[in-house]
């Protein structure tokens, strides 16, 4: 089956954007590679679940939601020709820059946190209340359950006085 075929409906043409294209190839590129990655730190052990488990489920994910994004993008195309938003696509990846670099720093709780709220408030224009709750939620909800439902250290800040107050 060609994609030509793929994109045509009976008595109407469909058309992807490129880009979209691209990016559903891109997504599932690095899901098949973490899936095909994580199989060799081992899904199973005696003890139970391996090290690559979370990877592999998490590429599946990844495949599955490129397939669910091609489905969704065929049966009723974005009508983006354009293709993407450069400075939506230039925001997530300075404020991902910035996290990652601020992370050992400030430690997990506060960078994810100022992290959310960007992304909710000024990006997602919601509310003050549901963005600083979901934020709050999302920071410390997660360090909790990787530091102690994991056993997965995350880093906490370099600075003495946040960390004394556990950030």
């Amino acid at each position: 089956m060609t994609t030509e075929s793929l994109l045509t409906k009976p008595g109407r043409a469909v058309r992807v954007a490129p880009s979209v294209l691209t990016g559903i190839g891109a997504f599932a590129a690095v899901g098949v590679y973490v899936l095909v990655s994580s199989v060799g730190l081992g899904l199973w052990t005696s003890l139970g679940p391996g090290p690559g488990l979370f990877p592999f489920a998490m590429g599946g994910v990844l495949v599955a939601m490129s397939a669910v994004w091609l489905i969704q993008e065929l049966r009723q195309p974005s009508g983006k020709a354009e293709g993407i938003d450069r400075g939506v696509v230039i925001a997530v990846v300075v404020s991902l820059v910035l996290l990652a670099s601020l992370m050992d720093l400030l430690g997990f709780q506060l960078s994810m946190f100022l992290f959310l709220l960007y992304h909710l408030k000024l990006r997602g224009r919601r509310t003050w209340v549901s963005s600083l709750i979901i934020a709050l939620a999302g920071s410390v909800g997660a360090f909790y359950a990787f530091n102690y439902g994991l056993n997965v250290a995350l880093p906490v800040s370099a600075f003495t006085p946040l960390n004394l107050i556990g950030l």
